[in-house]
């Protein structure tokens, strides 16, 4: 197929990758212009989203968030205004639910089949094109792209109409970041009392809560090694998508107490100046709060000083 990908960003750039070595025709738009190396040196750069999408049977777009997705698709020079009718835009951004339902209307205006089709599993899985697609919209246009999300892609789920992708990776990333909340709280008290991060992370992973990413990598390779710095997940972008979800919480009239107390946490991050650590980082506060740190032995046991 012919395909536009917009935004090369920490996923984007991979994912595009992916799609020219699978064989596909690419063209390429970002806000910076990127290195024309293998496997983008055949990739066609275009000045403006609209210009990118000229030619496309797909157009592609891997976001920061809304307001970016927003501007790419609405804006007078975006990809919707250059699509031609009977292309189809998937948009791999975690985004809003509500944009996503008005990006389809206008595109169903203009001849334009829109999918949702979030990704998950970080820049790790962006490189080895092993993430999870949740994808909402028309079943006919997921059929049509499927081999091309199986490029960027070993987990991929038809979730249902438009705007169900975003839904459900909406409700993947809350229960992420609220699990994560939880098990500082647990792992401070644990630590506090007398028992070592260690101890606690083996016994936790041999009982019933099991050994999920969280348990074997996040903490024992993030928080007990106090590695904030690199961003594996932005704690900028966690705030975003736990906002997003908390949003559409109050569009549906759910009650979300447990989640709006973890979003206070990562805007109080944030107001730090965290929003480019990794995720992670959060996990600081409950340690501030109670007075201890959870870190592997050899690492500094002293309480984090409280910053105001």
């Amino acid at each position: 197929m012919r395909v536009a990908f917009i935004g090369l960003g920490t996923m984007g750039r991979p994912m595009a990758e992916h799609v020219a070595a699978a064989g596909h025709e690419l063209a390429v738009h970002d806000l910076r212009r990127p290195a024309a190396d293998a496997p983008l040196a055949r990739a066609r750069w275009a000045a403006t989203p609209a210009e990118a999408a000229g030619q496309a049977e797909l157009i592609l777009t891997s976001l920061p968030g809304p307001k970016e997705v927003e501007a790419v698709l609405l804006g007078p020079a975006g990809a919707l205004a250059g699509a031609s009718r009977g292309a189809i835009y998937a948009d791999l951004s975690t985004s809003s639910v509500g944009l996503i339902r008005r990006i389809h209307a206008r595109g169903r205006e203009l001849g334009v089949e829109v999918l949702d089709a979030p990704v998950s599993g970080g820049p790790q899985g962006a490189q080895s094109g092993t993430l999870q697609v949740m994808v909402g919209g028309d079943a006919g246009a997921f059929e049509r792209i499927r081999p091309i999300l199986a490029a960027i892609g070993d987990k991929i789920t038809y979730v249902g109409e438009v705007g169900s992708g975003s839904v459900a990776k909406l409700v993947h990333n809350l229960v992420f970041a609220c699990a994560f909340q939880a098990l500082a709280e647990a792992l401070t008290l644990g630590v506090k009392a007398g028992v070592s991060a260690e101890k606690l992370l083996e016994v936790i992973q041999g009982g019933a809560y099991g050994r999920g990413y969280t348990l074997s990598y996040r903490l024992p390779e993030i928080v007990f090694k106090e590695d904030f710095e690199t961003a594996r997940f932005a704690l900028g972008l966690m705030r975003k998508d736990v906002g997003l979800a908390t949003e559409l919480a109050r569009e549906c009239g759910v009650p979300m107490s447990v989640a709006a107390v973890v979003e206070q946490d990562l805007v109080q991050a944030v107001a730090r100046g965290w929003a480019a650590r990794d995720s992670a980082a959060v996990f600081t506060l409950q340690e501030e709060r109670a007075g201890v740190k959870v870190r592997a032995a050899g690492h500094n046991q002293r309480p984090p000083a409280v910053v105001s």
